[in-house]
């Protein structure tokens, strides 16, 4: 769900707190999300019947963010997703955004085939400044899903549309991303992603399997594509993250 939900970041500070209220709820009450650290979506659900959370860190010269999204399906074909984000920026407050968002689909991916659903959300969020607020928007898109190889080889592409709550304007998204299975542990992904309005963002990165279909970490690297080179670096980020995909909940 990431292409179409407002960045965010949080205070230093609370960075501490915030792992052991993580940790709380992993080795608790299991959650999990999909797809990280894909910002571009999949034709995938989590679990039916079940839940999971999503959790990552991104940092670039200006700004962190961390992100925290449990996601449940409770029926089988409904995916509803309710997180939350907070982020520091350099020479202004604290800031943070909801979010909420149900994803079904039409035909589910499966091995050497493909798949397609809908999601549809809604970003709340609270500035820093009183032009920030423009950040606060709803967004439906569509996910696409494409297998190779017996899932060796995985494609995705997103298209939707966006409205700025305040603003009142729309705008077209986009995504496409890559994913590759080195092997039982390790996968390669690399993705592009952006609107009508900006320069689009690129980012790759691996996942690990840390436990095997339950606990996954991961790392990437992305920032804008054709960034001005004095301006490259700073634009650039790092991104960390978790997922926890439990079969069943509890």
């Amino acid at each position: 769900m990431h292409l179409f939900v407002t960045k965010a970041l949080y205070h230093p500070g609370m960075f501490s707190r915030f792992v052991l209220m993580l940790l709380g709820l992993l080795w608790g009450p299991s959650w999990v999300l999909a797809a990280r650290p894909f910002m571009t979506d999949d034709a995938r659900m989590t679990t039916a019947g079940s839940c999971q959370l999503e959790s990552w860190s991104r940092r670039d010269a200006h700004r962190t963010e961390l992100w925290a999204l449990p996601a449940c399906n409770p029926t089988g074909n409904l995916e509803i997703t309710v997180g939350a984000a907070a982020y520091r920026e350099a020479h202004h407050a604290q800031s943070a955004d909801a979010v909420v968002q149900v994803k079904t689909l039409f035909k589910p991916m499966t091995p050497n085939s493909w798949g397609a659903g809908v999601a549809l959300g809604q970003v709340s969020h609270r500035p820093h400044t009183a032009s920030d607020l423009t950040q606060g928007q709803t967004y439906a898109y569509v996910p696409v899903s494409v297998s190779f190889l017996d899932d060796r080889w995985v494609s995705h592409t997103n298209v939707g549309w966006a409205r700025g709550r305040v603003s009142g304007r729309d705008q077209f998204n986009w995504g496409t991303g890559l994913e590759y299975q080195i092997n039982q542990r390790w996968m390669w992904i690399a993705e592009t992603f952006g609107n009508d309005r900006q320069k689009p963002y690129w980012q790759t990165g691996l996942r690990y399997q840390v436990l095997p279909g339950l606990l996954q970490v991961d790392a990437t690297w992305g920032g804008p594509v054709d960034a001005p080179q004095g301006q490259r670096s700073l634009q650039q980020w790092l991104s960390w993250g978790l997922r926890w995909t439990p079969e069943k909940f509890p």
